[in-house]
């Protein structure tokens, strides 16, 4: 007479799921996994390696390389850049205004209310206009230029802070020489047709 050790299950019928003795892929999350004297543990989210096999060599979660110190010249650059389009060209700018227009004056008050225009008139002051057009378009290659260099040094963080000052005052440049022109050439205007006494 033999006594069974254990329960047996009745055979599956042909085609009939069975369920599998082991997880196919571990144990589920959660559950605590046996480990044997030495072993290393995994980080979170990392593959850990079958019972009984060692790790590779560097196992674990790559670490963060560390950040490399950029320079801020980049940015410094693009300050001094923008600083010299806005202030240089606008300076430029002044001077050749107030001087087209205390050099021109007398002839545009002469001028018929038409609406006709003698470029002649500018003849005597042809050295002025020459030199407010040169610090125009100095100004506008150098502003763009500094207004560049200025968002590239902001986004890659090459001198952010003096990135965002260039990239501010290089966007007023124009209003700052427009502003200037207009106020130097009205002075100047008043000074040569001795409107303003």
């Amino acid at each position: 007479m033999t006594t069974p050790d254990a329960p047996q299950n009745p055979p599956a019928p042909p085609g009939a799921w069975v369920p599998p003795a082991a997880p196919p892929f571990g144990p589920p999350q959660g559950a605590s996994v046996p480990q044997h004297p030495g072993a290393p543990v995994a980080p979170a989210g990392a593959y850990a390696p079958p019972q009984g096999y060692a790790p590779p060599q560097g196992y674990g979660m790559p670490a963060a390389p560390a950040p490399v110190p950029r320079s801020g010249a980049l940015g410094l650059v693009a300050l001094v850049l923008s600083l010299v389009a806005t202030i240089g060209a606008g300076l430029f700018g002044a001077i050749a205004s107030f001087n087209i227009g205390l050099g021109a004056g007398k002839g545009l008050a002469g001028l018929p209310m038409d609406g006709s225009w003698d470029w002649s008139i500018l003849t005597p002051v042809r050295d002025w206009v020459l030199l407010g057009e040169v610090s125009f378009w100095v100004g506008t290659v150098i502003g763009i230029w500094a207004l560049v260099q200025g968002i590239v040094a902001t986004v890659t963080r090459r001198g952010r802070g003096a990135g965002i000052a260039a990239i501010a005052i290089a966007a007023v440049g124009p209003l700052v020489f427009g502003g200037l022109v207009q106020g130097f050439l009205t002075a100047g205007l008043a000074a040569g047709t001795g409107i303003g006494g």
